[in-house]
């Protein structure tokens, strides 16, 4: 696999569920509340940056080239954290399943 390119799996796109909120404590982290299960999240200042492309219909593609323009990290770097936190996100059923 070419070192530019995400896998192709059904994490090259993401969709938060609409009945999972996020809220912006401080304008660098945040908390997710899955309203289903009534658990709540704490995200730092990365996994909220990931959470608002996700809520604009980023690819994770996307998301991890604007993390290299919002922080100093490569491009590789930033596509491990955001395929890192998403799995995580799946695991636990915070994002709608891919159709």
């Amino acid at each position: 696999m070419p070192s530019d390119t995400l896998p192709k799996s059904g994490l090259a796109s993401a969709t938060p569920r609409q009945d999972v909120l996020f809220t912006d404590l401080d304008g660098v982290a945040g908390v997710l509340v899955d309203l289903h299960t009534k658990k709540y999240y704490q995200l730092n200042e990365t996994a909220s940056f990931v959470w608002r492309g996700l809520e604009k219909r980023m690819s994770v593609e996307e998301i991890a080239r604007e993390m290299t323009n919002a922080y100093d990290v490569s491009l590789q770097h930033a596509r491990a954290s955001v395929a890192g936190l998403l799995g995580a996100l799946s695991a636990e059923a915070l994002l709608q399943p891919p159709h």
